[in-house]
């Protein structure tokens, strides 16, 4: 074979302008018929956004003309009574840092128990919600609707009905946060059991293994790792929900902050939120390296 043979049987065959003309035509009809479809939606959208905001009575104008309140507010928490920055002078603005770190640490404690309680509840239960290791269904539903009730009712409506039960301090803040935990991480770890390699747990029940046995041997050793991760992740959420629920008098750094927010003393709100700020950053920080390190372990397994 010469090479302008070669040449040859290599050359693209270019169609004539009249076959091509019926093509490009039915390509712009299908370019045009989607930028259509796309306008569309975003109209439907922008129509449907616009009639969100009268029903939720969101007004536009409000917003623009009260913005300007909120940066007075933001520039008030960055100066001290004197006027003067508020870090020109830090020993005047974390002059409660004692007292501000022992609630801070308090919350830590409140947000710790929650989460250590409500994960023992949410372990408890996700096998028994568990499509497949349950099968009577009136038994796994009455399971999902008691997580679907913990996590639904939001912590604060729980800690002001311990509150009122218990009284004023940790104690309801604790009994909240663990009841939402269990609720969310319920679901969570019942979803991750759903998902498991089943042939373990026959093993297991093929040995003879009575129920708790399968979900000792065939379940628990698949979603440890999973387990730990999706905790210490409710742990970083359950820190920032106990700062909160000290505003209703559930112990920690919160009841200070809202007396701080009430009173005006803005060089105090600002102190106190940068220093959950800075908490929650460290606990961060922590927590993403031992999930990194409990999913390179459940990897390597």
């Amino acid at each position: 074979m010469t090479a302008g043979t070669a040449r040859a049987n290599h050359t693209i065959a270019v169609l004539p302008d009249m076959q091509l003309a019926p093509l490009f035509a039915a390509y712009r009809a299908a370019a045009a018929a989607r930028r259509f479809r796309l306008l569309t939606g975003a109209v439907i959208a922008a129509a449907v956004l616009a009639l969100s905001f009268v029903g939720a009575e969101v007004e536009p104008r409000t917003f623009w003309a009260k913005i300007g309140n909120a940066g007075d507010y933001f520039f008030r928490l960055a100066h001290l009574d004197t006027g003067a920055p508020v870090w020109t002078d830090p020993a005047e603005w974390f002059w409660g840092l004692k007292r501000w770190t022992r609630l801070l640490g308090e919350t830590l404690l409140i947000a710790y128990v929650g989460t250590a309680v409500g994960v023992l509840g949410a372990f408890a239960a996700c096998f028994v919600a568990s499509e497949r290791l349950v099968g009577n269904r009136w038994g796994r539903a009455a399971a999902r609707r008691v997580l679907e009730v913990c996590r639904t009712v939001p912590d604060l409506v729980f800690a002001l009905i311990f509150v009122v039960a218990f009284g004023l301090g940790p104690l309801p803040g604790v009994m909240a946060l663990a009841i939402h935990t269990a609720g969310a991480l319920g679901k969570l770890f019942a979803e991750i059991v759903d998902n498991i390699d089943m042939k373990p747990v026959e093993g297991v029940a093929a040995a003879g293994g009575s129920w708790f046995a399968r979900v000792r041997f065939g379940v628990v050793p698949q979603v440890l790792a999973s387990f730990a991760s999706y905790s210490l992740l409710r742990f970083e959420i359950n820190v920032r929900g106990a700062s909160v629920l000290g505003f209703v008098g559930a112990g920690g750094i919160g009841e200070e902050l809202i007396i701080a927010i009430r009173r005006f003393y803005y060089a105090d709100v600002s102190a106190i939120l940068l220093l959950i700020v800075f908490c929650v950053m460290l606990i961060d920080m922590g927590s993403a390296q031992l999930r990194h390190s409990l999913a390179r372990l459940e990897g390597a397994r």
